[in-house]
């Protein structure tokens, strides 16, 4: 799928409070954003002769053949494993970002340089960590979006995703695609990181400002502002260079066991179908997820981490 749950978003220094609550409010956005997943991925897997090759097209098709519910395949499946997914990631993330500044301070970097290279060693080095949970889920839900569309199979839910691969290709079936998983979130992960320490920093000396703690600081309207164009920075930057990866793991990851291929192979399909813009099919919706999941987050994080400030 299109991790909205995974694909991974953005967080500026370590809050106090536990882990496990903070992972708990971003459900929210996971709801609004959904069905965004779903049109992308259906757009990934769509074969040369599939009618519905645009994202309003597919939406459309969902809505009228099983309402709204349409939209939201899947979903059950990732709200079940949401919280313990982030709160892996989350933990990784807070942890290796600490060390990455620590282990960069006798470098004598510019606060520039070195926010982008610890957000992007510990956006990496998390999403690697992680993906033990991110995988099975992404097969899972991925099988859910697209079952019967172009000639996928049918399922009664998510245990019968999980019965059937198993059965046809054992526990390797629920980790189909994973070393490509990990080479598109990992530099995913990490561009974001990167872009966003970046960009916010960028964004802060054009104001007039060295951070936003400084002796004349902005108002929070300015502080929200400049984090949620951070986020939304980093989340484009990061689908353009990914987005080539994640298509071809999504067709990867819903192939039955029939149709079992390999990446090169994956690859010769969608140049064949649509030329070199067969890879980025879906590209739209996914740009649009990650732009507006990376500023709802980062907005989100850092308001949290202003309340913790403050009880402290």
């Amino acid at each position: 799928m299109e991790n909205i749950v995974f694909e991974h978003f953005p967080f500026e220094g370590v809050l106090p409070s536990p882990t496990k609550p903070r992972a708990g409010l971003f459900t929210g956005v996971t709801v609004a954003l959904y069905p965004v997943s779903v049109v992308k991925t259906r757009l990934q897997v769509a074969t040369r002769n599939t009618v519905e090759r645009s994202a309003f097209s597919v939406a459309k098709g969902l809505i009228k053949t099983n309402g709204i519910p349409g939209l939201y395949r899947g979903f059950g499946t990732v709200i079940t494993g949401a919280i313990p997914a982030r709160i892996i990631f989350l933990t990784a993330l807070e942890t290796t970002k600490s060390a990455s500044f620590r282990m960069l301070e006798p470098l004598k970097l510019s606060e520039t340089t070195q926010a982008a290279i610890a957000n992007g060693i510990a956006g990496m080095t998390s999403s690697l960590v992680a993906q033990s949970v991110f995988v099975p889920m992404d097969v899972v839900c991925q099988k859910l979006m697209v079952q019967g569309y172009a000639g996928h199979s049918q399922y009664s839910g998510g245990l019968d995703v999980v019965r059937k691969v198993l059965k046809t290709d054992g526990i390797r079936g629920l980790y189909r695609g994973f070393g490509l998983s990990a080479i598109t979130y990992s530099p995913s992960s990490a561009v974001w990181w990167a872009s966003y320490g970046t960009s916010q920093r960028l964004m802060w000396k054009f104001l007039g400002h060295d951070s936003p703690s400084d002796q004349n600081p902005p108002s929070v309207q300015k502080i929200m502002l400049v984090q949620g164009t951070g986020g939304m920075i980093a989340g484009a930057t990061a689908s353009c260079i990914t987005t080539p990866l994640d298509t071809i793991k999504t067709r990867l990851q819903v192939m039955g066991h029939e149709h079992r291929s390999s990446i090169k192979q994956v690859a010769k399909d969608l140049i064949n179908e649509d030329g070199w813009k067969g890879f980025y099919r879906g590209f739209g919706p996914r740009l649009f997820s990650m732009s507006m999941w990376g500023t709802s987050m980062i907005l989100t994080y850092e308001y949290l981490k202003r309340v913790c400030t403050k009880d402290e």
